[in-house]
């Protein structure tokens, strides 16, 4: 078998994924999802039937609060708030379905190592080796002060303190070594202790001093996803990464992450993870709907829910700044990868404030795949094959018909063309992923 196109599906737990006033379109049903784990299973079992990857939650704690210097914005659209927690569901997701990966956010600054290695693996463990991490550091000012701290670590030195949980992460993983468990129901020894590594790290950051908390599952640990775009975080991502997400606005954008990705590898020594860049299908029975689908997702939103949003995730507040002006780079402490994606020129001309937070609001900046089914599954192999990507995370807009629409339009094309799966490869996430094995 040839290269194989991977698909995930890019959600959050709140009243939209990623398109601001996504809730209130006719035939929406995320509302009603977020009282109804039933929605969430049946969600779970089109993605399986579409033979996805995976399933991957972003997350947004706290509440965008840097546009206006108010959370007002955010609060009153429902852009990402409430923001219900995704850990919670993998465990009745996993229950639903056999081969599905379930991957979801969780951030270094929220947390600590020991309780994400405790939550995450136990349902990995439940699952038979179906989980995966999406490590972020945790950009949002929001997220800093929910838990208590007065505003966003520097960026770099965020990134210093993720590396170090990240070792004690490892350190977890590893505490139970082969053969520890002997579950001697005659002699009543469960585990040998000679088998199982007492953890002791004190570092800068992090102090941990226990023995792993949880059986290894059938794929040893979640499988590690991370985004980071900027030079720290770019680093980051290829050395704990098993796959990277990205978000790029264009083509162009995505082939120079690609090549910067291969040459901070290279300079590091090491393999580069595979990329799944961010896209948002947008399907219509002809060419022409499909553009008025996209019409009607752009002419719902509130720029002031656009704004909210970017300003957010940028760490700046956009108030009375000229919206119809080139977007600028300025220093921050948030998402320093996107700032530069967003303000770098790469086409005829830079983009204005307006245009990116339209496409803020639309898909935080992942670009649109428009057209019929055969037009979207064209350009999705178009761009796997330019850019030599892994696959796509894509973002739904209207739930469910959106996934629903994809699973039984595009994929049987995908599938015609003989780059994606018609059955499952493995048992685990990380098989179907296409990953090495460990060591």
């Amino acid at each position: 078998m040839g290269r194989q196109l991977h698909l995930i599906s890019f959600e959050i737990h709140s009243p939209i994924n990623h398109t601001v006033l996504s809730w209130a379109a006719p035939g929406d049903d995320r509302l009603e999802a977020l009282s109804d784990l039933k929605k969430w299973q049946k969600l779970a079992r089109t993605l399986e039937r579409g033979m996805f990857d995976g399933l991957f939650f972003a997350d947004t704690p706290g509440v965008f609060d840097r546009y206006r210097e108010s959370h007002e914005d955010a609060v009153k659209y429902g852009v990402c708030w409430p923001s219900h927690d995704p850990v919670v569901l993998l465990s009745a997701l996993a229950a639903s379905t056999e081969h599905l990966g379930l991957a979801a956010t969780m951030s270094t600054t929220s947390f600590k190592p020991w309780t994400i290695v405790r939550q995450l693996s136990t349902v990995d463990y439940l699952s038979g080796g179906r989980v995966g991490w999406n490590i972020v550091t945790g950009h949002l000012r929001g997220e800093h002060r929910a838990i208590g701290y007065k505003d966003v670590m520097e960026h770099d030195r965020r990134y210093d303190a993720a590396d170090e949980f990240m070792q004690v992460c490892y350190a977890l993983w590893d505490s139970i070594g082969e053969g520890a468990i002997l579950a001697d129901r005659a002699t009543g020894i469960y585990a040998d202790p000679d088998k199982v590594r007492f953890v002791d790290y004190h570092g800068e950051f992090f102090d941990c001093e226990t023995v792993g908390p949880v059986l290894p599952s059938p794929q040893r640990r979640p499988v590690l996803f991370q985004a980071g775009t900027s030079g720290r975080g770019l680093r980051f991502g290829i050395e704990h990464g098993d796959v990277v997400f990205a978000i790029q606005p264009n083509l162009p954008g995505m082939m120079r992450y690609m090549g910067q990705l291969a040459e901070a590898s290279a300079q590091m020594g090491v393999k580069a993870p595979g990329v799944v860049f961010g896209v948002q299908p947008i399907l219509g029975g002809t060419e022409e709907e499909a553009q008025r689908n996209l019409r009607d997702l752009i002419e719902r939103m509130p720029l002031e829910g656009c704004l909210a949003r970017l300003s957010g995730t940028m760490g700046v507040n956009f108030e009375g700044i000229d919206l119809d002006k080139p977007m600028r780079e300025q220093a921050t402490n948030a998402s320093q990868g996107l700032m530069k994606a967003f303000t770098s020129v790469l086409g005829d001309r830079p983009f204005t404030l307006r245009e990116v937070a339209l496409k803020w609001g639309l898909s935080v900046g992942m670009p649109q795949v428009v057209g019929t089914p055969e037009q979207v599954a064209d350009e999705l192999e178009r761009i796997w094959r330019e850019t030599g990507c892994h696959g796509f995370n894509m973002t739904p807009n209207i739930m469910p018909k959106s996934v629903e629409d994809f699973v039984d339009e595009v994929v049987p094309i995908l599938q015609k063309k003989g780059i994606y799966r018609t059955e499952y490869e493995g048992t685990t996430f990380r098989e179907n992923l296409g990953l090495d094995p460990f060591d």
